[in-house]
């Protein structure tokens, strides 16, 4: 799930994808917006047939605790 959300991430930001780890923050480390952080999670949605609540996810900064919070909604 790692290797794909990293592709995901590249689509929004001009990084490498090995620059990706599961502490990488969002907005500090990646250089997101709120804008691409929307759009990104929308992709995520659609890649891994997931749906996403808005309040829950607010939380999220990091690219693992992202993957925590699919890996939550993926087993369910």
């Amino acid at each position: 799930m790692l290797e794909k959300m990293k592709e995901i991430i590249c689509n929004y930001v001009e990084i490498e994808p090995e620059t990706i780890k599961e502490d990488s923050r969002f907005i500090e480390d990646l250089g997101f917006n709120s804008y691409d952080i929307m759009c990104m999670l929308g992709d995520a949605e659609t890649e891994f047939d997931i749906e996403i609540d808005q309040e829950e996810i607010s939380s999220v900064r990091t690219v693992g605790e992202l993957l925590n919070y699919f890996g939550g909604l993926v087993n369910e």
